[in-house]
């Protein structure tokens, strides 16, 4: 297993795709949030480039009728986990990334403000995989390390902090598993 570190809002061992859909963070904010997300492209497909195109502002329409629906949005996440375990980095955790929306946390709004999106290759009704956790683990620690409000207690899911608007990462996600994996390398 890779242990990560973070360099100037770098991911050491991740692989830089940048994307254009950020922008600063306001100023005098304190990253203490993590925020857990699914996403395939297609739905319930998973593989290809698809993902990084989105979030590259580079999605054809005509490559899936599904892709008409979504290719005017301007989105991006810090990180996306592969099913793989590959971890691509689109955002600096400098920068705000276009994760969240319109979202709460503990009494917060705007959440991208003062929080770190990641993507988990997936969706609501299937298994992650093995390897997506242990590496969700440990970027997850070098995350704390870096910035130590982000803590168990303070990562939760897009479910979380946009109730009835999103459902990701969905049931199939297992908090218990990711948090345990996470204890055992603070």
């Amino acid at each position: 297993m890779q242990k990560f570190s973070i360099q100037q809002g770098i991911l050491l061992g991740a692989r830089q795709v940048p994307s254009a859909n950020f922008n600063q963070r306001p100023a005098g904010q304190v990253l203490a949030l993590l925020v857990i997300h699914n996403i395939s492209l297609p739905p319930g497909k998973y593989g290809g480039d698809y993902i990084e195109q989105f979030f590259q502002n580079r999605l054809k329409a005509e490559d899936h009728p599904y892709f008409s629906d979504i290719v005017q949005l301007r989105v991006s996440a810090h990180l996306l986990i592969k099913r793989s375990g590959e971890v691509v980095q689109f955002v600096s955790f400098s920068d705000r990334a276009w994760h969240a929306g319109d979202s709460s946390f503990k009494h917060r709004s705007n959440c991208n403000d003062f929080s770190v999106g990641i993507e988990m290759e997936g969706c609501d009704d299937e298994n992650f995989t093995k390897i997506q956790y242990a590496v969700l683990a440990e970027v997850s620690a070098a995350l704390q390390c870096a910035y130590p409000q982000i803590i168990a207690a303070n990562t939760c899911g897009h479910s979380d902090i946009a109730p009835g608007r999103k459902t990701d990462p969905g049931p199939c996600f297992n908090w218990q598993n990711y948090r345990q994996l996470w204890s055992e390398l603070s």
